[in-house]
């Protein structure tokens, strides 16, 4: 989009979950992005919090509203007209706004942006993750999978939802119609799997690839860096967080100062581990203020994303990037596809603490011998996305796309 063009009227939709996460963050940053170039912005949103609040004769209607919800439609369907909406742009609809928020735009001729957080269309779980180890067995023999493991919060019968509304919708031809923004290239490919034997359940014209941004924006710090590592995020299972402890006690005491920021459901777990075999390097940081947070990233010799999925696109990751602070992260999925091994960081094999041990050595190496700030981001256009007005391009690019494709 042209700037002497006039600037487009969104409508953001997002659903949010009961508890905070990084695709509300995203939505926030986007909103604020686009209200400083100018645009009309409104933002339609539903909680899950509301589940809450349902008794009664609330709960049976519960499955068909999320399949389609008619008061998502209705009030969508009003934002759309009495605003002159040019584009509805689609962040997450589980459970409460549903993909009727798609035939409310249809219905009024405006198109879908849709950004993919995750990897819901393809696994109802979203992460394609179960049992400790990467699953994609529902891309092999199909979505029903699910239901049999209950890969969605450990419920049957919620697995079994999720399953029918994306059963539903794929057979509708509801997710051909959409326009797409993948965070990475893997997105992208991981996307496209869907269409096989024959069919097209998604349309390639209509995917964009567009990585988040971050507003964070300062000079590399490699000759004023602090003496430490700092993995940066929740504290579970699925973020590699035994990889990481194992790698720092194999690194013995030549290791590095290693700070953990955040919490999550094994803190106490951390911890015991930490003291048990006497980690005296690692630090547990509990959860920061943001502010205080950005400051420790940055001031990082590296960010360690040691995760055991395939990730959406981690916020710290775009951070670091925006920092010029490296990321050591594992080779799976997203974050192993947005690492160019010794340009902005290094990636190790996601199962071993060995190999991350390895990659810490390496970045000591690196920045002892004094050469990191030569050697790493030289492909600095590699990460132009993070920067807020190259993504902004971006974004408006995206927009007129959809709209050519709506014609």
């Amino acid at each position: 989009m042209r700037e002497t063009e006039e600037k487009k009227k969104i409508l953001i939709v997002h659903n949010y979950y009961q508890i905070h996460g990084g695709e509300d963050t995203v939505v926030a940053a986007e909103m604020k992005l686009l209200q400083e170039h100018g645009h009309f912005v409104l933002l339609y949103q539903r909680s899950n919090e509301e589940l809450k609040k349902i008794t009664g004769a609330g709960k049976l209607i519960l499955p068909f509203a999320e399949i389609f919800s008619i008061r998502t439609f209705r009030e969508v369907t009003r934002l759309i007209r009495e605003n002159r909406i040019d584009i509805v742009h689609v962040h997450n609809t589980l459970h409460r706004v549903s993909p009727s928020v798609y035939y409310a735009a249809f219905h009024c001729h405006v198109p879908v942006v849709q950004t993919l957080h995750n990897f819901r269309l393809q696994c109802p779980a979203g992460t394609f993750y179960r049992d400790g180890h990467i699953c994609e067995d529902c891309m092999k023999t199909g979505i029903r999978t699910a239901i049999q493991y209950r890969c969605y919060r450990g419920s049957r019968l919620q697995t079994f939802l999720c399953v029918m509304t994306t059963l539903i919708h794929r057979k509708l031809g509801t997710y051909r119609r959409l326009n797409y923004i993948c965070l990475t290239e893997f997105n992208r490919k991981k996307l496209l799997e869907l269409n096989r034997n024959g069919k097209q359940m998604i349309d390639p014209a209509r995917i964009s690839v567009k990585p988040n941004f971050s507003w964070v924006r300062q000079e590399s710090k490699e000759k004023n860096r602090g003496d430490y590592y700092i993995y940066a995020g929740r504290i579970d299972a699925l973020k590699g967080m035994s990889v990481l402890l194992r790698a720092w006690k194999m690194l013995g005491e030549s290791a590095p100062e290693l700070r953990i920021c955040g919490s999550g459901p094994q803190e106490t777990a951390v911890r015991r581990y930490v003291e048990k075999n006497h980690l005296w390097q690692v630090k547990l940081m509990g959860m920061l203020p943001e502010e205080q947070a950005l400051s420790e990233i940055g001031a990082a010799k590296a960010l360690i994303l040691p995760t055991q999925w395939y990730e959406g696109y981690p916020m710290t990751m775009a951070e670091a990037f925006s920092m010029k602070t490296p990321v050591i992260a594992s080779d799976l999925g997203n974050a192993g596809s947005l690492i160019h091994e010794g340009e902005n960081g290094w990636k190790f094999r996601a199962d071993s603490p060995e190999a991350l041990a390895e990659a810490v050595t390496c970045c000591e190496q690196l920045i002892c011998s004094g050469q990191g700030e030569k050697t790493l981001f030289r492909a600095k256009a590699d990460q132009d996305g993070t920067q807020p007005e190259v993504n902004y391009r971006m974004l408006c690019e995206i927009y007129d796309k959809a709209v050519e494709n709506n014609r």
